[in-house]
């Protein structure tokens, strides 16, 4: 049984249906597959937007789809729960990747979010947002009084990419990696979106951070924890450091 869906969950569903919404989703498709490709580990979860997979390049093998409704199709999911984003139903330190595309654009309560999102990952592991820049010319618009929201945003607004990151490095993340894009005007035609193309390199060199939207990777770090190599690892090493002594050894003899 899904949870009571807000209204502002399923006209972010819906706006991924306009031409802005389809701009946007081409922009980011390449740069979280880029993200995402390489994460290893056992467990990975996408919350929200069932209509993308997020998760279809990356090779974890077990992979969980949670959202306050059970998709329609499977796409790459093994698994799938109903939940919402500020009481995530796995255990701490379980999981390996989290994607959060666009969830605190809708959530109630965007730290709790975060949160939720630091008690669940793994030492290591890591966290991809995608959000809405209430810096950019879209974000602008959206605070205009008496004009339409441009695109779907939470109650206590959007957060900005300075505060997220402050937030972030408050729950002991370390950002790493991060892309801002989407330069066009609020203009709501394919058209004149394909026009505007050549603002994507340009905003990139000259204006990066009035991007409309910004994808945010970082990772989950525990002061004092040491990574354990694999064995193979550890074996190759002791076997360098025996030829090195070794070799210490007889050039001592030969000196001698």
């Amino acid at each position: 049984m899904d949870l009571e869906t807000s209204p502002l969950i399923v006209e972010l569903q819906r706006w991924f249906d306009t031409d802005a919404g389809q701009y946007v989703r081409a922009w980011e498709t390449d740069r979280v597959n880029a993200l995402v490709t390489d994460v290893f580990g056992f467990r990975a979860v996408q919350y929200g937007l069932p209509q993308f997979d997020y998760l279809a390049q990356n090779r974890i093998s077990f992979k969980v789809y949670a959202g306050p409704q059970i998709p329609e199709s499977s796409s790459s999911w093994n698994a799938a729960v109903i939940c919402e984003p500020e009481q995530l139903p796995f255990d701490s330190d379980s999981l390996d990747l989290l994607i959060l595309p666009y969830t605190l654009s809708t959530a109630r309560d965007q730290h709790m979010v975060l949160r939720e999102a630091q008690r669940v990952l793994v030492p290591e592991g890591r966290v991809v947002i995608i959000g809405f820049n209430p810096w950019s010319l879209w974000g602008l618009r959206n605070r205009i009084p008496g004009l339409p929201s441009w695109y779907p945003s939470a109650e206590q607004g959007e957060l900005s990419p300075a505060r997220l990151k402050d937030w972030l490095r408050l729950l002991s993340f370390e950002i790493d990696r991060g892309h801002f894009g989407c330069y066009a005007p609020a203009v709501q035609s394919t058209k004149w979106l394909e026009r505007l193309k050549f603002l994507e390199p340009a905003g990139d060199r000259w204006w990066p951070i009035f991007g409309a939207v910004y994808i945010v990777s970082a990772v989950k770090r525990v002061a004092g924890m040491r990574l354990i190599t694999p064995a193979w690892r550890r074996k190759s090493r002791l076997r360098h450091a025996r030829a090195a002594a070794v070799a210490r050894s007889n050039r001592q003899s030969i000196d001698g």
